[in-house]
């Protein structure tokens, strides 16, 4: 946290949760696009440690899906990888991890990010009128798109609309496409060299 001379300074921290599997050029533009948005001094990128689906076709383990955000977010100084879910194991819920994380960054302020199509879907989620407790929620849409319509998103933001997603690109390898432009340079390598998703 920050300190000027014996007085400290709130921090802006945003928090972004995911299967990140695997983490993509998407990814990391939106979050960097909320970052200026909502002046944040650092994002936390979460992984999940149980993933909620079981959809086709190959997946990675929690391991490898943290090995590539951390590759993916080294040149990016705003962004690291928070691991309490992978080490927590089984189902994760975010109104644990929020509590958590509130305990953990007390008197900074907390920044739950959201996509458009899981904002639709928040008030269904596990004490979803306890999280904004919390954290601040922003849901984060992308141009032209209707703001997610819930008592407990607060705020809204614009971020790119990059048409790139993680089975598209688990897809992509399984038949031998070129990924390498939707992922960041070091997670191609690493998902080649472990010959993930084929």
């Amino acid at each position: 946290m920050p300190r000027v001379g014996d007085a400290l300074i709130s921090a802006r921290i945003g928090v972004l949760g995911g299967s990140f599997d695997p983490v993509t050029r998407a990814h990391i533009t939106i979050v960097e696009a909320a970052a200026d948005g909502l002046c944040l001094d650092r994002v936390l990128l979460i992984p999940v440690a149980q993933q909620p689906f079981k959809p086709e076709g190959p997946r990675a383990g929690p391991a490898d899906r943290v090995a590539m955000l951390e590759l993916a977010v080294r040149n990016h100084p705003r962004l690291s990888v928070d691991r309490r879910e992978i080490e927590r194991g089984g189902p994760s819920y975010t109104i644990d991890t929020v509590e958590n994380l509130s305990r953990d960054f007390q008197g900074d302020e907390l920044f739950f990010l959201v996509g458009a199509d899981a904002a639709r879907q928040f008030s269904s989620w596990r004490d979803a009128a306890r999280i904004g407790e919390f954290v601040r929620v922003v849901a984060l849409t992308r141009a032209g798109e209707a703001p997610p319509n819930s008592p407990h998103i607060p705020q809204t933001i614009t971020v790119p609309s990059l048409d790139i997603s993680a089975s598209g690109v688990r897809e992509a390898v399984g038949r031998g496409r070129s990924f390498e432009d939707l992922v960041p340079p070091k997670v191609a390598e690493y998902i080649r060299s472990h010959r993930l998703y084929a």
